[in-house]
């Protein structure tokens, strides 16, 4: 298993992946959608899983394989899963990848070909829905492949019931930009949606219309709980996210005004 602070390597993509006990059940099907992957000459992936609480029941699920770094901790939710598993993540480039999600084929090295282009730090790419019974469902509002403008995706958000058009788990994101913006909202859900914000705020994106993701939709999954669409809750979470990307679009006009 990886260490904490290892030297980072420009040609490594660390896949991070945060699961609690219910969702552990999914990972070898994640585990697999990675091996299949095709990397770029000379490109590796990590992947750094990391328990959200300190159970017994996900390590049984964590294949042997020493390109996968396994952690737990303290339970927090996503976001701090994630940001506690970006320790241990020594590539140059950052993945998501849900629990019980799949990556397509592909997905990896177009995430690396679309973040090499010169001014895009991030990128996402088309998702399907994957029911239980197996079928896929996918999204009518896409936006053509090609770059994603500043300020793009928060527009959207704003006029389309607080729903970006690309999807959030399929982000894979320069390093150094994720630390920079102090990784995952600290929210109970949606932490993936603020962070898209804001790394819209400051950077152009990419977006790849090839399916990058199966999104897996089953009962245990957190945003099928009845909390999850709390009006209360909901409203104070979009107020914040939405302040926060609008707060780092000024800083980063004022830059480029400067420049």
């Amino acid at each position: 298993m990886a260490k904490a602070h290892e030297r980072i390597a420009d040609e490594t993509i660390s896949v991070i992946t945060a699961v609690h006990a219910p969702g552990a059940k999914y990972l070898p099907d994640a585990y697999e959608s990675l091996v299949e992957q095709e990397m770029p000459a000379g490109w590796e992936w990590q992947w750094v899983v990391q328990e959200d609480g300190e159970s017994e029941a996900v390590a049984p699920f964590v294949p042997d394989d020493a390109r996968v770094s396994f952690g737990r901790g303290r339970a927090g939710r996503a976001a701090m899963a994630r940001t506690m598993g970006l320790a241990r993540a020594r590539g140059s480039l950052v993945k998501v990848l849900d629990a019980d999600d799949m990556l397509r084929p592909g997905a990896l090295a177009r995430d690396i070909a679309a973040v090499s282009r010169p001014g895009i730090g991030w990128t996402t790419s088309r998702a399907l829905d994957l029911l239980p019974d197996g079928s896929t469902v996918g999204f009518d509002q896409d936006p053509p492949e090609g770059p994603i403008e500043r300020g793009v995706v928060l527009d959207h958000w704003k006029t389309h019931d607080h729903r970006p058009q690309v999807h959030p788990a399929t982000l894979c994101v320069r390093r150094d930009l994720l630390l920079a913006l102090g990784g995952w909202m600290s929210l109970p859900a949606s932490e993936d949606t603020g962070l898209l914000l804001a790394l819209n705020a400051v950077s152009r994106g990419w977006f790849s219309a090839q399916t990058g993701l199966l999104y897996r939709k089953w009962p245990g999954q957190v945003t099928s709980h009845e909390s999850h669409m709390d009006e209360g809750e909901r409203t104070a979470r979009m107020a914040v996210i939405g302040a926060r990307a609008e707060a780092l679009a000024h800083l980063a006009q004022w830059r480029y005004e400067d420049d």
